[in-house]
């Protein structure tokens, strides 16, 4: 049973309000027979006032059912004619700014009685067009206030905690410090954990998990799946939700992706199966099937034919006879949580904190809370989540005393106590929670992709999220006709009422796909959401000629990753849009009427490689507030009136031409923008417009790239006139990443080494091929210059000098490449994670030997060095404990010891084009076999005098994988000293190799 959520309801006519008083009240003030829109401002808030009553009462009433339906229906019909008036008023003002822009003499003679914008005929026939529909929105209010009388509902007052005696009240204390621990399947856990480790000589082995709705499977899946034993038994894993739609070749495709991003979108299961056992052939692979619901036995066969003997698969159901059909190794059936579980895990939630102990006067409402949960995980999660902001007693007694505890799960159609988790968000979230109701089951969405879709900015940070399978379900139990989603390929219709839509895209989008659009009137959102962003899809040029046309009411457009070439010129009829997405489409231009789209709030075009230019008027777009063109390198400048865009809140490049367009002073008149941004053509300025362009006032940019041309052809570049431009381009003092590419002066600026910098996080210099020193972070002087600078990368920076660097306190990764005149100094790095060295002067270490000095390095890097001068005790104290391990070009190495090297402590090891390597291993110091490498994998290319592995290979217990290539040295390899779990062996160019010796 679908709900209207009174506080999404409410929400939204706080923005209906909130429109009526900004522009259409004052816009029809010359139109007496718009007036009635006064009206609408004292029956608006009387009918909001009645909200939540009418939400407590719609579940067993279904005539309030029925009324806040209709009243949903009306507020979407407010909301696009509120829409109409702002657009109306818009369009004027930029006509008239225009016009007063290119005014002449006489033009200013013109009494201003005779020049306002409302007395315009195009004006005046709008208003007039818009009298009968205000007239009929002015009817349903009024019918909707008789029968708001008629059913009797009245004004909830607030039940905030009154001020007789004192109320308790949370005090936030933690003793988790933010870790939710995992309770009451630990059991389970451990069992399925040592059963997948096991051999297996029966064939593929399944394990179900069996439960209600809401008892944690997936979560004990996911636990298990991720679990680090897993990982290192298993060559391959995979997770596929399933559902009610058991399409073999939909989970047959999505298996194979998850091993081989790179497989095809083919159709053919005999051809995806044929594949699947091929990448599967000889290795371990673990599978996870989730949420199946399918009872058909010749179904489970077909799709578990690829599989071979070293397959093991977990199945999650909430039937009992799935697990049959699977033919379980073992079902694991999950009961409900003990009482003692199940306050573990709300306490966790709601307080931060194992048990009441240190919440005692909560202790005998929450304990009362959590039996209602009645041992469903799920649900103490939910209610403990919701009272973790729900500080005082009398609200926790609200919670428990609720009526939506007593109704049946079929008449609240969700587990009651999600519903009443729903039930107290607040307003504003209501709406956007209802919004995700159109995205498909298990399908994992990025933290911007949903943000963008409400017009809001997202953070930087690229989270991805999948919603569990009771909590989508929830939202569209409350989200009710108004948001559809098409399933499959199945025929489907939407409902007149539907708003807002989405479909997963398939590689042909026919015309049939699209025939349920046929039946919306009103629709705002049209979403394809792609399961992949390398997916490439075709979209039938019907949606573009004849639907799309149609849709005048649309807020959200997206056909993002289609095939499309051309875009028609269709715009003037999609006025309401404030949602576009092109990105990673084939389009070579925009036309002229999207500049229309003045509620335009958001475009974007990232990965519109073949997009040369941006539309002439983009300053039309006054509401823009962002601009994505990342990756569009073929537009060489931004069109002039971007300055008009004073709402931008992030703008990923801003392309400086040479000759006509914008230019980059223009960036002072944008003081809103945020997050990062690229700056490009910088070779086409001088200093003094860098300076107008006023970076150092835009406080909230905190990534920055700088970027010039590539082309150094001589006298091509002016040195000083590129270090005046880089001087007068500071940044603010809050950035936390900077990039500088191409330039082409001999210094850096001196702002770079202003220790007011101290938020900086990483610094990239590419290219830099003139510039011969780095002043803020080169010796021990300037070693606080940059206290929490993270990551350093250098790159191809011929003419850099010195040595770089001694000494930066929190750097974790430090990447330079082709700097062949830079001596490097790895001793004070006692952070470092990542060290990535190729081609440099020397390598140099300046520290003590201490053991105190030893780093948490996990990934080692050091190719064409020309000199190594670390003794073999600091090198043991450096590079000893890096998982990964590789080393190239290193012309004198004859063995690893030798510069104090090792097998010990690395598990991924690489020696590349070491032509006078003889051994890993010196004949006096033979690997001991009390300190075997826990080596897992060992590529050795292009040793051409290596001549023998380690004797004690056979000791490498974890190694599974070898490959060696080009070592023509060898010429023998004893097989009885391989090690026992290795896999995968492969051995090229060895041409003097003349056999495997069995020993």
């Amino acid at each position: 049973m679908s709900a209207i959520g009174e506080a999404a309801l409410s929400a939204f006519f706080e923005l209906l309000g909130g429109k009526l008083l900004d522009s259409a009240l004052n816009f029809v003030a010359d139109h007496k027979q718009l007036h009635p829109l006064k009206q609408w401002q004292s029956i608006l808030p009387d009918i909001q006032a009645v909200l939540g009553d009418a939400e407590e009462k719609q579940i067993k009433n279904d005539g309030v059912k029925k009324w806040l339906e209709d009243l949903q229906d009306l507020a979407y019909d407010v909301d696009d004619i509120l829409d109409k008036f702002a657009y109306e008023e818009l369009r004027l003002k930029l006509k008239k700014s225009q016009a007063q822009a290119s005014t002449s003499k006489v033009r200013k003679l013109i009494p201003t009685c005779f020049t306002g914008t409302s007395l315009t005929p195009t004006s005046f026939l709008f208003k007039n067009s818009m009298i009968p529909k205000v007239k009929e929105i002015t009817d349903r209010l009024n019918s909707l206030t008789t029968r708001r009388s008629s059913l009797g509902l009245s004004e909830i007052l607030s039940q905030a905690p009154t001020s007789k005696g004192k109320q308790p009240r949370l005090q936030p204390t933690s003793v988790l410090d933010g870790v939710v621990e995992y309770v009451g399947r630990h059991k389970e856990k451990t069992e399925m954990i040592e059963l997948l480790k096991g051999d297996n000589s029966r064939g593929v082995s399944v394990l179900s998990i069996v439960g209600m709705g809401g008892m944690g499977k997936t979560t004990l899946a996911q636990l298990v799946y991720n679990d680090a034993t897993i990982n290192k038994t298993f060559d391959h894993k995979a997770r596929v939700c399933v559902s009610d739609n058991f399409d073999a070749v939909n989970i047959t495709r999505t298996i194979l992706k998850s091993i081989d991003p790179n497989s095809g979108d083919e159709n053919d299961l005999n051809l995806l199966q044929v594949k699947l056992k091929e990448k599967l052939s000889g290795k371990r692979f673990l599978l996870v099937l989730d949420d199946i619901w399918n009872e058909n036995y010749d179904d489970w066969t077909i799709l578990r034919s690829p599989f071979g003997a070293r397959t093991k698969i977990i199945v999650t159901t909430r039937l009992q006879i799935v697990s049959s059909i699977v033919d379980s190794l073992k079902v694991f059936h999950l009961d409900k949580l003990s009482d003692d579980d199940c306050l573990s895990v709300f306490t966790q939630h709601a307080l931060k904190a194992r048990n009441f102990g240190g919440y005692l006067p909560f202790k005998e409402i929450g304990e009362k809370i959590v039996r209602r949960c009645n041992g469903l995980p799920l649900a103490a999660k939910a209610i403990g989540s919701l009272l973790r902001t729900v500080k005082y007693h009398q609200e926790w007694e609200r919670i428990y005393e609720s009526e939506i505890w007593n109704l049946p799960e079929e008449q609240c159609g969700i587990i009651p106590a999600l519903r009443l988790s729903y039930h107290h968000l607040p307003s504003y979230l209501k709406r956007c929670f209802a919004y995700c109701s159109i995205l498909p089951k298990d399908y994992e969405f990025e933290e911007g992709e949903i943000i963008l879709s409400f017009f809001q900015i997202p953070s930087k940070g690229e989270f991805r999220f999948v919603m569990h399978h009771l909590i989508n379900d929830l939202a569209q139990v409350v989200a009710g006709e108004i948001f559809s989603k098409l399933e499959g390929d199945r025929q489907q219709k939407f409902s007149n009422r539907t708003r807002h839509s989405s479909y997963i895209v398939s590689k042909y989008d026919t015309m049939k796909k699209f025939e349920a659009f046929n039946q919306v009137k009103s629709l705002r959102t049209f979403l394809p959401l792609r399961l992949s962003r390398y997916q490439r899809a075709y979209l039938t040029n019907v949606v573009l000629v004849d639907l799309l046309p149609r849709l005048g009411y649309l807020r959200v457009l997206s056909l993002c990753g289609y095939e499309i070439f051309e875009l028609p010129d269709v715009f003037e009829n999609l006025k309401h849009l404030r949602h576009l997405n092109f990105s990673d489409t084939n389009i070579k231009c925009l036309p002229d009427s999207l500049c229309t789209l003045y509620h335009l709030e958001i475009l974007l075009l990232k990965g519109c490689f073949k997009l040369q230019k941006l539309p002439s008027k983009m300053g039309n777009l006054v509401n823009l507030h962002y601009l994505d063109i990342r990756g569009v390198e073929s537009i060489e400048r931004m069109p002039f009136g971007i300055d008009k865009l004073t709402n931008l809140q992030r703008l990923s490049d801003f392309i400086i031409g040479e000759g006509g367009g914008c230019h980059v002073r223009d960036l002072k008149y944008l003081s809103n923008l945020k997050g990062d941004i690229r700056l490009s053509g910088l070779e086409n300025i001088n200093g003094q417009d860098a300076r107008e362009a006023r970076l150092y006032e835009k406080e909230m940019i905190d990534r920055l790239v700088l970027h010039w041309s590539k082309k150094f052809e001589k006298d091509s570049r002016n040195k000083e006139d590129e270090e005046w431009v880089l001087d007068s381009l500071c940044p603010p003092k809050k950035l936390e990443q900077l990039v500088i590419e191409n330039y082409g002066g001999a210094k850096f600026s001196t702002w770079i080494s202003d220790s007011s910098f101290k938020n900086m996080l990483s610094l990239e210099l590419r290219n830099c091929k003139n510039c011969k020193s780095l002043p803020s972070i080169e010796g021990d002087e300037q070693a606080s210059k940059f206290p929490s600078l993270l990551e350093l990368s250098i790159r191809e920076c011929l003419q850099l000098l010195g040595r770089l660097p001694t000494f930066l306190q929190s750097l974790q990764k430090l990447e330079i490449y082709e700097c062949r005149r830079l001596v490097v100094s790895i001793s004070s790095f006692l952070s470092l994670c990542e060290l990535s060295i190729e081609g440099c002067e020397q390598l140099v270490y300046e520290g003590s030997s201490s053991t105190e000095e030893v780093t948490s390095l996990k990934n080692v890097s050091l190719k064409n060095i020309s000199k190594f001068d670390i003794s073999a005790e600091k090198a043991m104290l450096r590079f000893a404990n890096s998982e990964v391990f590789d080393i190239s070009g290193w012309k004198e190495l004859e063995s690893l010891s030798q510069n104090g090297l090792s097998l010990v402590g690395h598990r991924f090891i690489t020696i590349e084009d070491c032509p006078q390597l003889v051994s890993l291993e010196t004949e006096e110091e033979r690997l001991p076999l009390d300190k075997i490498p826990g080596v897992e994998s060992l590529e050795i290319w292009y040793c051409e005098r290596l001549n023998r592995l380690p004797e004690v290979l056979h000791a490498f217990t974890f190694l599974t994988g070898m490959r060696l290539n080009g070592c023509p040295g060898l010429v023998c390899l004893e097989m009885s000293n391989f090690p026992p779990a290795l896999k995968n062996l492969e051995v090229s160019k060895c041409e003097n190799l003349q056999y495997l010796m069995k020993m």
